[in-house]
């Protein structure tokens, strides 16, 4: 997303080889609800895609609004979005529920870029009343705890429903909107209800670092893997039990129907709408765990092109760089030497020189290890290379382990193993709250 926003994946095997096993959310994750319940079933919905070979697949929403909001009735609504809200027909879901007599949407809580999504990165709406429904619309961006309930508690609902479409990685800000959110509605005392959508590069497995507590930020409020392998609905379950168990949300979750764990965003069927500026088709989202990482560094991550995460360049780089990425013969990924000019960012309207990465399966690349990859041979190739001043590097990793290490001269597999015990743990923890197969 922005210097406030990333993620995906690794630990020594390749994504193909990592299936996860579906399993029931652990007793402390949340009670039985209705909405968990759906996600059972084979209901009717919105959505025509199919995913999985588990019959047609439908979002959180479809399964909701094809209940009849039935979860909702007789509560003041508001609802945490952005411009990924919508149906498979691309209408936005408070443009569905607004005009519909079975629920009572009375507010809208926009993240960071904003509800109808006119913010850049860093930036958000503010409070005004939106144009097309005349609901109100709260911020959240940057606002949690007490602060954030009272923001709930001003805008009068019963209820909070969170629909997001997420980016798989755990500096992706959106699932940190979702955790505060779930903080400050507990805070509230107002019931909380998370409708699922699907992980866009899959939910086989957690691959990378494990955050270390001592480097929480809005790119990583708590510990789980940089590309964590869940959807929003299995991520709310875990800190519900994990991080929030001492004053847990109330919460429901709205299962999709349809989706497989080793489904793509394609076997959805659902149109992708950038979540973000800079995450502007699901290509962007396989690479996005390993290659923003380079937004800790003085290279461009290719923000002001096209092809931003996938771009990756600096002024002085030539071939250099991609012959020595390509020597690695990394899984499933090749890489081209590209030069190309910002129209934003870092080296705004300069030519600079680097690597376009290409993935020529997705089904073995593993995002993670190839973002270690290239930071190891930029650093041996290019002699300009550095470390942002303000080691941002350690918030988007989660430690100094990976700044330290290529510092020092390890090599790809010996950063990679580096966490392999820490995310072993946390395979171990996740495991008890996946809700699909």
């Amino acid at each position: 997303m922005s210097l406030t926003r990333r993620g995906l994946l690794t630990a020594g095997s390749a994504v193909g080889a990592l299936a996860a096993t579906a399993a029931a959310a652990g007793p402390a994750a949340a009670r039985p609800s209705q909405g968990n319940a759906q996600g059972n079933e084979q209901g009717k919905g919105h959505g025509n895609g199919q995913g999985g070979g588990h019959g047609r697949f439908r979002t959180g929403f479809d399964r909701l609004s094809a209940d009849g909001y039935a979860i909702l009735k007789g509560q003041r609504v508001g609802v945490v979005t952005n411009p990924t809200g919508v149906t498979s027909d691309v209408r936005h879901i408070v443009d569905v529920m607004h005009p519909d007599r079975r629920v009572n949407l009375t507010a809208v809580f926009g993240p960071e870029h904003g509800f109808r999504g006119t913010a850049q990165a860093g930036g958000s709406e503010g409070r005004y009343d939106d144009p097309a429904t005349g609901l109100p619309v709260y911020d959240t961006y940057l606002k949690s705890g007490q602060p954030l309930a009272d923001v709930f508690t001003a805008s009068g609902v019963d209820t909070i429903v969170f629909d997001i479409q997420d980016a798989g990685a755990r500096f992706y800000t959106y699932i940190w909107t979702l955790y505060d959110c779930m903080e400050a509605a507990a805070l509230a005392g107002k019931k909380f209800v998370v409708l699922d959508r699907p992980n866009p590069v899959s939910g086989r497995a957690a691959l990378g670092p494990v955050l270390d507590p001592a480097f929480g930020t809005f790119v990583g409020r708590r510990e789980i893997a940089q590309a964590h392998g869940m959807t929003v609905t299995e991520l709310a379950l875990l800190f519900n039990g994990e991080f929030l168990a001492d004053r847990p949300a109330e919460l429901e979750i709205v299962k999709m129907s349809g989706w497989s764990r080793s489904d793509f965003f394609d076997a959805s069927g659902l149109p992708w709408v950038p979540p973000s500026p800079n995450m502007p088709t699901p290509d962007t989202a396989l690479v996005y765990s390993g290659t923003c990482l380079f937004e800790g560094t003085n290279l461009s991550e290719g923000r002001g092109t096209t092809r931003p995460f996938e771009l990756l360049g600096a002024e002085g780089i030539d071939h250099a760089w991609a012959a020595a990425a390509n020597a690695l013969d990394l899984p499933g990924v090749a890489f081209r030497e590209a030069y190309f000019a910002p129209t934003f960012s870092k080296f705004v309207g300069k030519t600079v020189g680097g690597v376009q990465v290409h993935v020529q399966d997705r089904e073995v690349f593993d995002p993670v290890r190839t973002g270690i990859a290239l930071l190891v041979t930029a650093k041996q190739t290019w002699s300009g290379f550095a470390w942002r001043p303000d080691n941002w590097i350690d918030k988007l990793t989660g430690n100094t382990r990976v700044r330290t290490m290529i510092d020092a001269g390890a090599d790809t597999d010996e950063v990679v193993g580096a966490w392999s015990k820490d995310l072993a743990a946390f395979r171990s923890v996740r495991k008890r709250y996946l809700q699909y197969r």
